[in-house]
């Protein structure tokens, strides 16, 4: 008896990179260490729901809320392999989505999660001042 092959074809497009990139930034733990949450709720943390959301912003240069179950139906094999195991498509809902976005707009807890995003990513060098070049502009300004 031959066995049927069912064949599920994913897009990938630039998720896995925005992801990677995401991941690399300790996105998601930032966001779970400074935004509490509400302990009853199951499913993916706030930081890999705001991740995976933000990957679908990005990728295809839509935010609305109402589009990113449907989007991330399409793409549940593509998004676990990029880490994020236990995703499902459940976790985009409209009212996943609104709880996430409620819990960003604390001023409080954004600025530290902002701060402490802020101090790994940008580097302070000490140069030496030893020469000073100042390159003057391609453009030329006409005075009347």
């Amino acid at each position: 008896m031959k066995e049927t092959l069912n064949i599920e074809t994913e897009r990938v497009d630039d998720i896995p990179l925005l992801l990677a990139h995401m991941q690399r930034m300790n996105l998601a733990e930032l966001l779970d260490k400074h935004i509490p949450t509400h302990g009853n709720r199951k499913g993916l943390s706030l930081g890999n729901v705001m991740m995976v959301w933000l990957s679908h912003i990005l990728s295809e240069a839509n935010h609305r809320m109402n589009h990113v179950q449907e989007w991330a139906e399409r793409r549940i094999e593509v998004v676990r392999g990029c880490g994020i195991k236990t995703f499902e498509a459940r976790d985009m809902t409209d009212d996943r989505l609104a709880d996430v976005l409620r819990a960003l707009s604390s001023d409080i807890h954004w600025v530290a999660f902002e701060q402490e995003l802020m101090g790994n990513l940008v580097r302070v060098c000490d140069l030496q001042k030893e020469c000073i070049r100042v390159d003057t502009t391609t453009s030329v300004a006409m005075l009347k």
